[in-house]
């Protein structure tokens, strides 16, 4: 039995690759370094992650990037005896305009370092590749219009303008003529074009409703790949717009696979939103499975239109049990749950060595140029997170600890910093939410006074509510008031339409004198509630 989501926390946009019996899902990263997360199964139960590719300054460089920016709905293939990777990086989010730049990358192997990218175009975001079985290559995307109501393709929404195609060959790159061949249903914001062929039919899937709680997979098809594409007549493959209160929404934004098994299924995003229509995990990649009917199009083998918690799956796997992770930073390599954010040059904001991670002090927290953030998915409704930090702060412009973080307006920080004439202390700071000033917020009355040598700091959050605890050698004492977490999500503050990563925590430190102190932390528990044991 496969159950949904089978990559749990932020995984976005998802784009599934066969290879033989491999099966390989590539993801959205937005601002999160590496860019593009892929995730290996043999039996679409189990996924586990295998590579971020975009891994240097040759192929990607967020330094400037605004919240949500970066990396979007990444392409993945395999054609030619090698991986393609098609992916946007967008450099701009508000006002009329999006600067998003797509390009491809090619590796022989999955975990392999990939080529330079080699740039396509910037006309729209969400490209795609298509392997045609004649050789031929062709490159999709969106078609972005700045201009405003009333001018785009398709009248729901002026700025999805429809989907562009053009050839493209290595040689060459793009060439022949672009065409706009499909402005989408009536739903609009047609967006993450996808075409697979089947018996002389070229399908196009592409995501509609936007990202939120209209969001949709919608189906097209023609004989000829230039179109004329029709819709496909009952509507949306998925949507669960409808049934508010069903277990999984916001589904969207996916492609189709037939596997080895000789079945067929449909990936895509979605979220657990909690009371409220909040998703602290962001936009989750679930899978389903399909049928072709008489009339050659695609359905649900469930019928209707709304994902399943638990769906067939091809052989008898099971999904394996949760369990806590410890990691003792006593290596000489990032575990594999961390990321940062933007920079290509990690070495400027975090080191491994002497058994610990040490955190460079650099810009603030929120910065979109140089921030010392190391951290992880949040996975679960419900989990402890516990780290120990060195740091020895001179002024109260220094502070580093742990952090339950979304992005520079949504999040709750608990930090060792320093108070004049009180010494080193313990502080809350937040942003609830406060887009665009991203005012700070102080939940305790006072700082608290720590004596000298490492702090441990620990957070619980409970589905919508978080409580910070610390201790230095004695007992783990909560420290300031229960904290809303319901905020860290996409919905909180600025909301979904503008908010597409998910909730983290980790470790985080600044240093705004410019002198780049260093935090020491020895290790980082991850304990959902239900889990016995550390690994």
């Amino acid at each position: 039995m496969i159950r949904n989501p089978i990559l749990p926390g932020f995984n976005a946009d998802p784009s599934i690759c066969c290879v033989g019996e491999d099966y390989y899902i590539a993801t959205s990263t937005f601002e999160w370094y590496p860019g593009v997360q892929i995730h290996h199964s043999r039996d679409l139960v189990n996924w586990r992650l295998v590579a971020r590719p975009l891994n240097r300054a040759g192929l990607l460089d967020m330094r400037g990037n605004p919240d949500s920016c970066g990396i979007w709905a990444p392409c993945l293939s395999h054609a030619d005896g090698r991986f393609w990777l098609v992916y946007t990086d967008v450099k701009r989010l508000d006002g009329a305009f999006k600067d998003a730049h797509n390009y491809i990358t090619t590796c022989t192997t999955i975990d392999g370092d990939w080529s330079d990218r080699i740039y396509v175009n910037s006309s729209g975001f969400d490209p795609s590749l298509f392997h045609d079985d004649d050789g031929r290559k062709y490159f999709m995307n969106m078609q972005w219009n700045h201009r405003g109501e009333g001018t785009g393709g398709n009248p729901k929404h002026a700025s999805f303008d429809g989907i562009l195609l053009q050839e493209w060959s290595a040689a060459r790159g793009l060439f022949g003529p672009v065409r706009n061949v499909y402005a989408g249903s009536p739903r609009g914001l047609s967006e993450a074009p996808h075409i697979f062929k089947r018996k002389g039919w070229y399908y196009m899937t592409v995501a509609e409703g936007g990202t939120g709680y209209d969001h949709a997979v919608t189906m097209a098809r023609s004989r000829d790949i230039w179109g004329p594409y029709e819709t496909q007549p009952d509507g949306h493959l998925l949507c669960a717009a409808e049934a508010p209160d069903h277990p999984i929404q916001r589904t969207g934004h996916g492609q189709i696979v037939e596997t080895h098994w000789g079945e067929t299924y449909h990936t895509f995003l979605m979220g657990r939103p909690l009371p409220g229509r909040f998703c602290p995990m962001g936009r989750e990649t679930g899978i389903e499975r399909c049928v072709w009917g008489d009339d050659d199009w695609l359905y649900l083998q469930a019928g209707g239109r709304l994902a399943r918690l638990e769906v067939p799956s091809p052989t008898d796997a099971m999904p394996a049990p949760e369990t806590a992770s410890r990691d003792v930073f006593d290596g000489s390599r990032l575990p594999d749950a961390f990321q940062w954010l933007r920079t290509p040059e990690p070495s400027r904001i975090f080191a491994l060595g002497d058994g610990a991670l040490s955190l460079f002090g650099r810009e603030s927290i929120g910065s979109w140029f140089e921030q010392a953030l190391v951290a992880r998915r949040q996975e679960h409704f419900q989990y402890r997170a516990e780290t120990r930090v060195e740091f020895a702060p001179e002024t109260y412009q220094q502070a580093a600890g742990l952090t339950t973080y979304y992005n520079r307006s949504k999040f709750h920080a608990l930090m060792v910093t320093h108070e004049p004439g009180q010494g080193r202390v313990l502080s809350i700071m937040s942003c609830l939410g406060d887009w665009p000033e991203g005012a700070l917020s102080f939940a305790l009355a006072a700082p608290v006074a720590l004596g000298a040598g490492p702090v441990e700091l620990a957070v619980e959050v409970d589905h919508a509510s978080q409580q910070f605890f610390w201790r230095q050698g004695g007992d783990w004492q909560a420290i300031g008031p229960a904290l809303d977490a319901s905020l860290i999500s996409d919905e909180g503050g600025r909301g979904e339409h503008a908010s597409f990563t998910g909730a983290f925590v980790g470790m985080v430190a600044f240093d705004v004198t410019g002198q780049g102190l260093p935090a020491r932390f020895s290790h980082f528990n991850y304990i959902p509630k239900a889990s016995k044991a550390a690994r």
